[in-house]
Protein backbone atom coordinates (compact mmCIF):
# COMPACT_ATOMS: atom_id res chain seq x y z
CA UNK A 1 0.00 0.00 0.00
CA UNK A 2 1.06 3.15 -1.35
CA UNK A 3 2.02 6.00 1.91
CA UNK A 4 0.79 9.44 1.73
CA UNK A 5 3.17 12.02 1.13
CA UNK A 6 3.41 15.48 2.14
CA UNK A 7 5.80 18.23 1.23
CA UNK A 8 7.21 21.32 3.95
CA UNK A 9 9.97 23.49 3.25
CA UNK A 10 11.56 22.30 6.57
CA UNK A 11 10.40 19.51 9.43
CA UNK A 12 11.29 18.91 12.40
CA UNK A 13 11.47 16.02 14.54
CA UNK A 14 10.66 16.90 18.14
CA UNK A 15 8.28 19.25 19.96
CA UNK A 16 10.95 19.84 22.71
CA UNK A 17 12.73 23.82 23.27
CA UNK A 18 15.23 23.46 20.18
CA UNK A 19 12.44 22.35 17.55
CA UNK A 20 10.10 24.74 18.76
CA UNK A 21 12.73 27.72 18.70
CA UNK A 22 14.09 26.33 15.23
CA UNK A 23 10.24 27.01 14.02
CA UNK A 24 9.74 29.97 15.72
CA UNK A 25 12.96 31.12 14.12
CA UNK A 26 12.17 30.40 10.38
CA UNK A 27 8.68 31.80 10.68
CA UNK A 28 10.22 35.05 11.85
CA UNK A 29 12.59 35.17 9.09
CA UNK A 30 10.02 34.46 6.70
CA UNK A 31 8.17 37.15 7.62
CA UNK A 32 10.73 39.34 7.56
CA UNK A 33 12.28 38.33 4.41
CA UNK A 34 8.51 38.29 3.24
CA UNK A 35 9.75 34.37 1.90
CA UNK A 36 6.55 32.05 3.01
CA UNK A 37 8.32 28.60 4.38
CA UNK A 38 6.70 26.28 5.37
CA UNK A 39 7.03 24.32 8.66
CA UNK A 40 6.19 21.38 10.12
CA UNK A 41 6.75 19.64 13.49
CA UNK A 42 6.05 15.86 14.58
CA UNK A 43 5.76 15.08 17.96
CA UNK A 44 5.89 11.99 19.11
CA UNK A 45 3.77 12.72 22.84
CA UNK A 46 0.28 12.98 22.58
CA UNK A 47 0.42 16.73 23.20
CA UNK A 48 3.40 19.10 23.03
CA UNK A 49 4.94 18.90 26.78
CA UNK A 50 4.10 15.70 26.90
CA UNK A 51 7.06 13.75 27.10
CA UNK A 52 9.11 16.75 28.44
CA UNK A 53 11.31 16.25 31.45
CA UNK A 54 13.78 18.63 33.63
CA UNK A 55 14.62 20.41 36.53
CA UNK A 56 14.60 22.57 35.40
CA UNK A 57 16.01 25.69 35.86
CA UNK A 58 15.72 27.90 32.79
CA UNK A 59 18.73 30.66 31.76
CA UNK A 60 16.04 32.93 29.63
CA UNK A 61 19.47 33.93 27.33
CA UNK A 62 18.30 32.42 24.15
CA UNK A 63 14.36 32.81 24.86
CA UNK A 64 15.08 36.33 25.30
CA UNK A 65 16.75 36.64 21.58
CA UNK A 66 13.98 34.56 20.21
CA UNK A 67 11.13 36.31 22.05
CA UNK A 68 12.34 39.26 23.74
CA UNK A 69 8.75 40.07 24.74
CA UNK A 70 7.82 36.92 26.28
CA UNK A 71 6.65 38.19 29.75
CA UNK A 72 4.01 40.45 27.91
CA UNK A 73 3.03 37.20 25.69
CA UNK A 74 2.19 35.36 29.20
CA UNK A 75 5.53 32.79 29.16
CA UNK A 76 5.02 30.56 32.05
CA UNK A 77 8.12 31.76 33.97
CA UNK A 78 6.44 32.68 37.52
CA UNK A 79 9.17 32.05 39.95
CA UNK A 80 12.56 33.65 39.71
CA UNK A 81 15.38 32.58 41.66
CA UNK A 82 16.08 33.98 45.19
CA UNK A 83 18.23 31.95 46.95
CA UNK A 84 20.92 29.44 45.86
CA UNK A 85 22.81 26.18 48.11
CA UNK A 86 25.18 23.75 47.69
CA UNK A 87 25.11 21.10 50.26
CA UNK A 88 27.54 18.40 51.21
CA UNK A 89 25.86 15.51 53.00
CA UNK A 90 26.83 12.95 55.45
CA UNK A 91 24.75 10.23 56.32
CA UNK A 92 23.01 12.08 59.35
CA UNK A 93 24.45 15.21 58.62
CA UNK A 94 24.32 18.09 56.08
CA UNK A 95 27.15 20.58 55.43
CA UNK A 96 26.73 24.03 53.44
CA UNK A 97 29.41 25.19 51.44
CA UNK A 98 30.65 28.84 52.12
CA UNK A 99 30.48 29.35 48.58
CA UNK A 100 28.29 28.64 45.48
CA UNK A 101 30.26 27.83 42.40
CA UNK A 102 29.78 29.73 39.34
CA UNK A 103 28.17 27.20 37.39
CA UNK A 104 25.68 27.00 39.69
CA UNK A 105 24.26 30.85 40.24
CA UNK A 106 21.08 31.19 39.50
CA UNK A 107 20.35 34.64 39.50
CA UNK A 108 18.46 35.77 37.47
CA UNK A 109 16.92 32.44 36.37
CA UNK A 110 13.43 31.27 36.49
CA UNK A 111 12.17 27.90 38.28
CA UNK A 112 9.88 26.38 35.80
CA UNK A 113 7.72 23.64 34.84
CA UNK A 114 9.58 23.27 30.67
CA UNK A 115 6.65 21.00 29.64
CA UNK A 116 4.62 24.02 30.41
CA UNK A 117 6.92 25.99 28.75
CA UNK A 118 7.09 23.93 25.42
CA UNK A 119 3.21 23.80 25.31
CA UNK A 120 3.20 27.82 25.42
CA UNK A 121 6.56 27.87 22.57
CA UNK A 122 4.11 25.41 20.86
CA UNK A 123 1.25 28.11 20.94
CA UNK A 124 3.27 30.67 19.71
CA UNK A 125 4.61 28.60 16.77
CA UNK A 126 1.12 27.44 15.63
CA UNK A 127 0.38 31.22 16.20
CA UNK A 128 2.88 32.25 13.50
CA UNK A 129 1.65 29.13 11.15
CA UNK A 130 3.85 26.08 11.98
CA UNK A 131 2.21 22.96 11.90
CA UNK A 132 2.57 20.88 14.66
CA UNK A 133 1.04 17.24 14.77
CA UNK A 134 1.38 15.57 18.53
CA UNK A 135 0.63 11.91 18.70
CA UNK A 136 3.03 10.83 15.62
CA UNK A 137 6.22 9.66 16.43
CA UNK A 138 9.03 9.66 13.34
CA UNK A 139 9.56 5.98 12.47
CA UNK A 140 11.79 6.03 9.45
CA UNK A 141 14.87 8.47 7.65
CA UNK A 142 13.88 9.11 4.19
CA UNK A 143 16.64 9.59 1.72
CA UNK A 144 17.04 11.10 -1.66
CA UNK A 145 18.73 9.49 -5.29
CA UNK A 146 22.15 11.18 -3.96
CA UNK A 147 22.01 9.68 -0.32
CA UNK A 148 20.66 12.99 0.93
CA UNK A 149 17.97 13.26 3.74
CA UNK A 150 14.44 13.60 2.24
CA UNK A 151 12.28 14.21 4.78
CA UNK A 152 10.96 11.34 7.66
CA UNK A 153 7.70 8.78 7.61
CA UNK A 154 6.04 8.15 10.41
CA UNK A 155 5.16 4.42 11.93
CA UNK A 156 2.26 2.23 10.60
CA UNK A 157 -0.64 2.32 12.43
CA UNK A 158 -2.97 -1.29 13.14
CA UNK A 159 -0.17 -3.86 13.42
CA UNK A 160 -0.37 -7.24 15.52
CA UNK A 161 1.09 -8.47 18.09
CA UNK A 162 3.14 -10.66 15.83
CA UNK A 163 4.06 -7.58 13.59
CA UNK A 164 1.73 -8.23 10.67
CA UNK A 165 -0.72 -5.78 9.77
CA UNK A 166 -4.65 -5.97 11.15
CA UNK A 167 -7.71 -5.13 9.55
CA UNK A 168 -7.47 -1.65 10.80
CA UNK A 169 -3.85 -0.86 9.30
CA UNK A 170 -3.06 2.34 8.08
CA UNK A 171 0.48 3.40 6.30
CA UNK A 172 2.36 6.07 7.59
CA UNK A 173 3.35 9.22 6.28
CA UNK A 174 5.92 10.29 4.35
CA UNK A 175 6.95 13.72 4.77
CA UNK A 176 9.18 15.39 2.46
CA UNK A 177 11.33 18.48 2.94
CA UNK A 178 14.01 20.62 1.91
CA UNK A 179 15.85 20.14 5.01
CA UNK A 180 15.17 18.02 8.47
CA UNK A 181 16.48 19.30 11.50
CA UNK A 182 16.15 16.31 14.33
CA UNK A 183 15.47 17.11 17.76
CA UNK A 184 14.98 14.18 19.22
CA UNK A 185 16.39 14.93 22.87
CA UNK A 186 19.34 12.55 24.00
CA UNK A 187 19.57 9.45 22.42
CA UNK A 188 16.98 9.70 19.36
CA UNK A 189 16.52 6.56 18.08
CA UNK A 190 16.48 8.48 14.18
CA UNK A 191 19.70 10.32 15.69
CA UNK A 192 21.64 6.86 15.78
CA UNK A 193 21.08 5.93 12.12
CA UNK A 194 22.38 9.35 11.23
CA UNK A 195 25.31 9.09 13.65
CA UNK A 196 26.12 5.71 11.22
CA UNK A 197 25.20 6.54 7.97
CA UNK A 198 27.19 9.95 8.13
CA UNK A 199 29.92 9.03 10.30
CA UNK A 200 28.92 11.97 12.45
CA UNK A 201 30.91 10.83 15.40
CA UNK A 202 34.02 10.30 13.75
CA UNK A 203 36.98 12.20 15.57
CA UNK A 204 34.83 12.97 18.38
CA UNK A 205 35.19 11.55 22.29
CA UNK A 206 32.18 9.08 22.78
CA UNK A 207 28.82 10.51 24.35
CA UNK A 208 28.68 9.88 28.21
CA UNK A 209 25.28 9.52 29.83
CA UNK A 210 24.23 9.79 32.88
CA UNK A 211 20.24 8.71 34.60
CA UNK A 212 18.07 11.80 35.84
CA UNK A 213 15.17 10.78 38.13
CA UNK A 214 12.66 13.68 39.34
CA UNK A 215 9.54 14.05 41.52
CA UNK A 216 7.56 16.72 41.42
CA UNK A 217 5.44 16.92 45.28
CA UNK A 218 3.38 19.18 47.00
CA UNK A 219 4.26 19.78 50.23
CA UNK A 220 3.09 21.74 53.81
CA UNK A 221 3.30 25.62 52.89
CA UNK A 222 5.22 26.29 55.86
CA UNK A 223 8.41 24.17 54.45
CA UNK A 224 7.87 25.89 50.81
CA UNK A 225 9.72 28.50 50.10
CA UNK A 226 9.31 29.71 46.13
CA UNK A 227 12.64 30.70 44.80
CA UNK A 228 14.66 28.41 46.55
CA UNK A 229 17.12 26.38 44.66
CA UNK A 230 19.63 23.47 46.65
CA UNK A 231 21.81 21.26 45.29
CA UNK A 232 23.78 18.50 47.41
CA UNK A 233 26.58 16.17 46.76
CA UNK A 234 27.89 13.70 48.75
CA UNK A 235 25.70 10.72 50.50
CA UNK A 236 24.27 8.00 49.59
CA UNK A 237 26.53 8.22 47.12
CA UNK A 238 30.26 7.41 47.41
CA UNK A 239 32.93 9.31 46.34
CA UNK A 240 34.11 7.44 43.61
CA UNK A 241 29.85 7.89 42.03
CA UNK A 242 29.66 10.48 40.25
CA UNK A 243 25.83 12.21 40.84
CA UNK A 244 23.74 14.86 43.26
CA UNK A 245 20.56 15.86 43.80
CA UNK A 246 18.35 18.94 43.36
CA UNK A 247 15.12 20.54 45.18
CA UNK A 248 13.50 23.63 43.18
CA UNK A 249 10.81 25.15 45.09
CA UNK A 250 8.47 26.46 42.51
CA UNK A 251 4.46 27.90 42.99
CA UNK A 252 1.67 26.66 44.67
CA UNK A 253 3.45 24.65 47.38
CA UNK A 254 5.35 22.72 44.77
CA UNK A 255 9.27 21.40 44.74
CA UNK A 256 10.99 19.53 42.12
CA UNK A 257 13.33 17.34 43.74
CA UNK A 258 15.59 15.46 41.20
CA UNK A 259 18.32 12.93 41.50
CA UNK A 260 21.30 12.89 38.78
CA UNK A 261 23.67 9.73 38.65
CA UNK A 262 26.89 9.13 36.51
CA UNK A 263 26.01 5.98 34.26
CA UNK A 264 30.16 5.47 34.80
CA UNK A 265 29.52 4.44 38.19
CA UNK A 266 31.87 1.68 39.11
CA UNK A 267 29.58 -0.52 41.44
CA UNK A 268 27.26 -3.27 39.67
CA UNK A 269 24.45 -3.25 41.87
CA UNK A 270 24.23 0.97 42.88
CA UNK A 271 20.31 1.01 41.13
CA UNK A 272 20.08 5.29 41.04
CA UNK A 273 16.03 4.76 41.81
CA UNK A 274 16.46 2.92 45.29
CA UNK A 275 19.36 5.72 45.96
CA UNK A 276 17.12 8.45 44.92
CA UNK A 277 14.52 6.71 47.09
CA UNK A 278 17.44 6.41 50.19
CA UNK A 279 18.09 10.39 49.55
CA UNK A 280 15.07 11.32 50.34
CA UNK A 281 14.99 10.02 54.09
CA UNK A 282 18.40 12.32 54.63
CA UNK A 283 17.21 14.40 58.12
CA UNK A 284 17.81 17.63 56.53
CA UNK A 285 15.37 16.44 53.55
CA UNK A 286 13.05 14.37 54.84
CA UNK A 287 11.32 16.88 57.13
CA UNK A 288 10.50 19.11 53.46
CA UNK A 289 8.70 15.96 52.21
CA UNK A 290 6.97 14.56 55.13
CA UNK A 291 3.08 15.25 55.11
CA UNK A 292 3.36 16.11 51.20
CA UNK A 293 2.18 14.22 48.60
CA UNK A 294 3.90 13.24 45.01
CA UNK A 295 2.43 13.58 42.04
CA UNK A 296 4.01 13.33 38.76
CA UNK A 297 7.57 12.22 38.38
CA UNK A 298 9.44 10.14 36.00
CA UNK A 299 13.24 9.56 34.36
CA UNK A 300 15.45 10.70 31.25
CA UNK A 301 18.58 10.18 30.17
CA UNK A 302 21.15 12.80 29.99
CA UNK A 303 24.44 13.60 27.61
CA UNK A 304 27.72 14.17 29.71
CA UNK A 305 30.29 13.91 27.43
CA UNK A 306 30.34 18.07 26.76
CA UNK A 307 32.22 19.64 24.55
CA UNK A 308 34.82 17.17 23.33
CA UNK A 309 31.69 14.85 22.41
CA UNK A 310 29.95 17.05 20.37
CA UNK A 311 29.43 15.48 16.81
CA UNK A 312 29.51 16.69 13.31
CA UNK A 313 26.12 17.97 13.39
CA UNK A 314 24.83 18.75 9.37
CA UNK A 315 24.59 16.51 6.21
CA UNK A 316 22.64 16.74 3.27
CA UNK A 317 19.68 17.43 3.25
CA UNK A 318 19.55 18.12 7.46
CA UNK A 319 21.10 19.28 10.72
CA UNK A 320 21.01 17.60 14.79
CA UNK A 321 20.13 20.41 17.32
CA UNK A 322 19.26 20.65 21.04
CA UNK A 323 20.07 17.31 22.98
CA UNK A 324 20.06 14.91 20.26
CA UNK A 325 23.44 16.61 19.51
CA UNK A 326 24.81 16.97 23.60
CA UNK A 327 24.60 20.30 23.99
CA UNK A 328 23.88 20.18 27.33
CA UNK A 329 26.26 22.62 30.00
CA UNK A 330 26.59 19.85 32.85
CA UNK A 331 28.26 21.28 35.56
CA UNK A 332 25.25 24.06 34.81
CA UNK A 333 22.78 21.09 34.89
CA UNK A 334 21.22 23.01 32.22
CA UNK A 335 20.78 22.39 28.44
CA UNK A 336 17.04 24.04 27.89
CA UNK A 337 19.24 27.77 27.07
CA UNK A 338 21.87 26.43 24.60
CA UNK A 339 19.44 23.60 22.61
CA UNK A 340 17.59 27.03 21.78
CA UNK A 341 20.24 28.52 20.64
CA UNK A 342 21.18 26.09 18.61
CA UNK A 343 17.87 25.70 17.11
CA UNK A 344 17.75 28.98 16.53
CA UNK A 345 21.25 29.12 14.63
CA UNK A 346 20.11 26.10 12.25
CA UNK A 347 17.16 27.46 11.26
CA UNK A 348 19.17 30.91 10.09
CA UNK A 349 21.82 28.35 8.19
CA UNK A 350 18.53 26.28 6.73
CA UNK A 351 16.78 29.59 5.93
CA UNK A 352 19.66 31.12 3.78
CA UNK A 353 19.54 27.50 1.72
CA UNK A 354 15.77 27.71 1.16
CA UNK A 355 16.03 31.01 -0.35
CA UNK A 356 18.66 29.85 -2.71
CA UNK A 357 16.30 28.18 -5.38
CA UNK A 358 19.03 25.90 -6.48
CA UNK A 359 18.99 24.09 -2.67
CA UNK A 360 14.66 23.24 -3.77
CA UNK A 361 16.45 19.56 -4.38
CA UNK A 362 17.52 19.39 -0.79
CA UNK A 363 20.85 18.19 -1.51
CA UNK A 364 22.90 20.63 0.31
CA UNK A 365 24.16 21.03 3.67
CA UNK A 366 23.23 23.68 5.73
CA UNK A 367 27.43 24.32 6.76
CA UNK A 368 26.92 27.70 8.06
CA UNK A 369 24.58 26.04 11.32
CA UNK A 370 27.84 25.09 12.91
CA UNK A 371 30.38 28.30 11.45
CA UNK A 372 27.76 30.25 13.15
CA UNK A 373 27.25 28.07 16.36
CA UNK A 374 31.10 28.56 16.74
CA UNK A 375 31.01 31.99 16.78
CA UNK A 376 27.80 32.43 19.29
CA UNK A 377 27.92 32.16 23.23
CA UNK A 378 27.23 28.65 23.09
CA UNK A 379 30.73 27.27 22.00
CA UNK A 380 32.37 29.20 24.92
CA UNK A 381 30.59 28.56 27.22
CA UNK A 382 30.59 24.68 26.91
CA UNK A 383 34.38 24.73 25.85
CA UNK A 384 35.08 26.86 29.71
CA UNK A 385 33.30 23.66 31.33
CA UNK A 386 34.88 20.73 28.94
CA UNK A 387 37.09 19.36 32.07
CA UNK A 388 35.19 19.62 34.72
CA UNK A 389 33.13 16.44 34.24
CA UNK A 390 36.06 14.56 33.15
CA UNK A 391 37.64 14.94 36.31
CA UNK A 392 35.35 13.21 38.58
CA UNK A 393 37.33 10.15 37.28
CA UNK A 394 39.60 10.57 40.28
CA UNK A 395 36.89 11.08 42.37
CA UNK A 396 34.62 13.70 44.41
CA UNK A 397 37.26 15.39 46.35
CA UNK A 398 40.25 15.65 43.80
CA UNK A 399 37.53 16.84 41.27
CA UNK A 400 36.29 19.64 43.81
CA UNK A 401 39.54 20.96 44.16
CA UNK A 402 40.70 21.14 40.36
CA UNK A 403 37.00 22.10 39.42
CA UNK A 404 37.69 25.05 41.68
CA UNK A 405 40.75 26.07 40.12
CA UNK A 406 39.56 25.39 36.80
CA UNK A 407 36.99 28.09 37.90
CA UNK A 408 38.48 30.75 39.63
CA UNK A 409 42.02 30.59 37.91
Amino acid sequence: MDRETMEYDVVIVGAGPSGLAAAIKLRQLGEQENKEISVCVLEKGSEVGAHILSGAVLETRALDELLPNWKDQGAPLNTPVLRDSFLYLSQQRSFRFPFTPPQMRNHGNFIISLGSLCRWLGEQAETMGVEIYPGFAAAEVLYGNNGEVRGVATGDMGIGKDGTPTENHQPGIELHAKQTLFAEGCRGSLTKTLFDRFQLRQGVNPQTFGIGIKELWEVRPEVHEPGAVVHTIGWPLDSQTYGGSFLYHLEENQIAIGFVVGLDYRNPHLDPFLEFQRFKTHPRIRPVLEGGQRIAYGARALNEGGFQSIPKLTFPGGALIGCTAGFMNVPKIKGTHTAMKSGMLAAEAVFGLIKQESSNDGSLEAFGYEQALKSSWVWPELYRVRNIRPAFRWGLWPALVYSAIDSYL
